[in-house]
């Protein structure tokens, strides 16, 4: 397999991974910072195995921080936007990342910026208004606008592991593992966490399965994968997260959000290729 391709099928089954976030964060009754706090120390554990068993070297640098900084705000602005909205709300508005990643790609690297671009964040923004349609509670109206900044907060980690190498991008991850830990555990202690079988198993899944590996897959597809592309290929968790949920949950998105979600997910894809 040729080093594009496989870092083709390295994204896709990372995105296929982390799809499975919004169920897993919905069968957990805790609070939303002990869960992200939980969820990044055990996948910080997970990295840590990889470091250690595949001896792979790694930067700490001012770089690896801020990549770190960026996906500590990416998880935790997820695990509470889950917590306030649908599944399905929160991970197509993360998804706007890619518009994102064109505005800052535009006004930090000076890229050009096309008509082409101006109508896809036109048609990205319009089917974001949709959601605002349906369960406008202040919980739903506030886990919208969370999911949002997480779409922002990705764009920013994105656009920082593109700029740096392979051992930077891997003290990055384990930074925002740990930055993520340090600011969610403390939670424990100050809200209620019942511990039981299915919290339990729901949490290490969630370690392991949907963030431990897959960033770790991420950054390997990092090396012959630029970040746009990561971004693309991330469609497929939008695309299933909302699946799951409904299965296993019983959540469903309303008529205005699931209308919207076509849009964005179609405008973003359709500007990406």
């Amino acid at each position: 397999m040729s080093p594009k391709n496989k870092a083709i099928l390295e994204m896709l089954i990372c995105a296929t991974m982390w799809s499975t976030g919004g169920i897993f964060i919905k069968l957990i009754p805790w609070n939303a910072m002990t869960i992200a706090g939980w969820r990044s120390l055990i996948a910080a554990g997970v990295v840590l195995l990889y470091l250690r068993l595949g001896h792979v070297s790694v930067c700490f640098s001012r770089q690896a921080a801020i990549n770190g900084l960026f996906q500590c705000l990416t998880f935790v602005s997820f695990v509470v936007a889950n917590k306030l909205t649908t599944a399905a709300n929160a991970i197509v508005l993360q998804f706007t990342a890619p518009v994102f990643l064109m505005v800052y790609s535009t006004v930090l690297l000076h890229q050009k910026f096309r008509k082409g671009d101006a109508l896809a964040v036109l048609c990205t923004l319009g089917g974001i208004s949709l959601f605002f349609f349906d369960q406008l509670s202040p919980g739903y109206l506030l886990g919208n606008c969370i999911a949002i900044a997480a779409g922002a907060f990705m764009a920013g980690m994105y656009l920082s592991i593109g700029q740096a190498d392979a051992p930077t991008r891997m003290g990055g991850m384990l930074l925002g593992h740990l930055f993520t830990a340090a600011v969610g555990i403390p939670f424990t202690v100050f809200t209620a966490t019942k511990l039981s079988a299915v919290p339990v198993a729901c949490i290490l899944a969630l370690g392991i399965i949907q963030l431990g590996v897959p960033y770790i897959l991420l950054i390997l597809s990092s090396d012959n994968c630029p970040p746009l592309a990561c971004s693309l290929l991330g469609a497929v968790e939008p695309l299933l997260n909302p699946v799951w949920v409904f299965l296993f949950d019983g959540e469903a998105p309303g008529i205005f959000a699931l209308l919207g979600g076509v849009i964005v997910v179609a405008a973003v894809t359709v500007w990406c290729v």
